[in-house]
């Protein structure tokens, strides 16, 4: 029998002996998180309103509301423009919390698992000269990362959309003629866009990472003034409607109506040997029977790239017109012309030629089904101003680099794209760049 000293020591070395059971552990189940998210859940477009300046051919850029949706689009098949893109995407969405990101679907692919946050992006259009229609519907701001050929490819996303969103582009490609940002600058010019218009004192919101309130978030250090606003150049397009020897359009897709090109429209013999011939209409009326190669119809901002390599006239961007030249025409008197941009021109394949081949392209995008003898290329400028209402709802509003005091009247982006990418007129035999007699320094 156990003494009681001795049980009483026993009790206690068992009372301080922690018995472990086997415990039933619960794990949480939580969805996992869509990375790439449809844009059809993204909130509605915010339109801004462009405004004329008193001693300034440009319009200012003025918001009602935050811009909240951004499309990016950058140049493919370059790991440094990636990069880009990741680091300005992080920048926007932690410096503006309601921001929702936009991608083309490569793109989105391409880069969302690199993402702290969803991206949007739509499905991608079976037919390829088709686009989507929620684009238009639901961006507020484009965002171009490359050069001009990225620019035209954001552009064409908005073919059939009658008003496109504000383009803001980083000249990241090799000629970016149209580009007016270095992309080492984002940080000040998408500022300059987003608080395009704004007030000084702005409404804080109840809930700063709320992705619908469209109201201004208190920003330090992010007010510009009301009267520092983002300077638009608005660049016309170009209505485009091509109709086979039957009358029926052949550049309808799911969308019905006129394809818009900011560039150009061309037709072209393509893989053919022989000149094509091909009636040219201005304004309804029979104008001459063109032998060429092709004809090409520009707008302003096309007349820097096919039109100006066939010999046709460079037109700065806010004269309102058309161009017309032909391409390495039989004729040596066939000259380019410049018409105005209501007058409708219609480009016909005539009766006498001999091979049958012809190429259309729009913006690039080419169309071959459906051409044939008889076919018409019918083409006329777009309307930007709405003759009742006055309010500028048309064309591709570009954000160009703006100034403050009273040097802002002499600057002209363009004319210094012209000197800087173009050389316009540069000297023979000038290698360092100095210039000749007579050059201004």
């Amino acid at each position: 029998m156990m003494p009681l000293r001795g049980l009483c020591s026993s009790v206690r070395t068992l009372s301080r002996t922690r018995v472990r059971l086997p415990v039933a552990h619960s794990f949480s189940t939580t969805a996992c998180r869509q990375l790439i998210k449809p844009l059809t859940e993204l909130p509605d477009r915010i339109k801004p309103s462009f405004v004329p300046q008193p001693c300034n051919t440009l319009l200012a850029l003025q918001w009602p509301a935050p811009p909240r949706n951004i499309l990016i689009t950058k140049k493919k098949a370059v790991a440094s423009i990636t990069a880009s893109l990741i680091e300005f995407s992080q920048h926007l969405t932690s410096t503006y919390p309601s921001i929702n990101i936009i991608l083309e679907p490569d793109a989105a692919d391409e880069v969302h698992e690199k993402l702290p946050f969803p991206v949007y992006t739509c499905t991608p259009p079976v037919n390829p000269n088709s686009t989507s229609p929620h684009l238009s519907s639901k961006t507020d701001v484009i965002c171009t990362l490359g050069g001009d050929g990225t620019i035209l490819r954001a552009s064409s996303l908005f073919s059939h959309a009658a008003s496109v969103p504000p383009i803001l582009s980083f000249a990241m490609g090799t000629i970016g003629f149209l580009g007016e940002w270095k992309f080492k600058e984002y940080k000040r010019a998408f500022r300059e866009v987003y608080m395009s218009g704004a007030h000084d004192a702005y409404f804080p919101l109840s809930d700063s990472s709320s992705k619908t309130s469209p109201s201004y978030a208190s920003m330090r250090g992010k007010s510009m003034g009301h009267q520092r606003t983002a300077r638009i150049l608005l660049r016309n397009r170009l209505k485009v409607g091509v109709f086979g020897p039957t009358g029926d359009r052949i550049n309808a897709t799911d969308q019905e109506g006129d394809t818009y090109a900011l560039n150009e429209v061309i037709v072209h013999r393509g893989s053919s040997p022989h000149l094509k011939i091909i009636d040219v209409f201005v304004g309804g009326r029979f104008l001459t029977e063109a032998v060429a190669d092709g004809m090409i119809i520009s707008s302003p901002t096309g007349s820097t790239a096919y039109s100006l390599s066939s010999g046709g006239s460079i037109v700065h961007p806010l004269v309102n017109s058309l161009l017309l030249t032909p391409i390495c025409p039989r004729s040596l008197s066939f000259r380019p012309l410049v018409l105005p941009a209501e007058t409708p021109i219609t480009l016909r394949l005539g009766e006498k030629n001999r091979g049958r081949e012809v190429e259309v392209s729009i913006d690039g995008k080419r169309i071959s089904e459906g051409i044939g003898v008889g076919m018409e290329v019918r083409v006329l400028g777009e309307q930007v101003k709405d003759p009742i209402s006055g309010e500028w709802d048309g064309g591709v509003p570009s954000v160009v680099r703006g100034t403050t005091g009273m040097e802002d009247r002499d600057e002209d982006h363009w004319v210094g794209g012209l000197n800087a990418l173009l050389k316009f007129n540069y000297p023979f035999g000038d290698q360092d760049g100095q210039g000749g007699s007579g050059e201004r320094r």
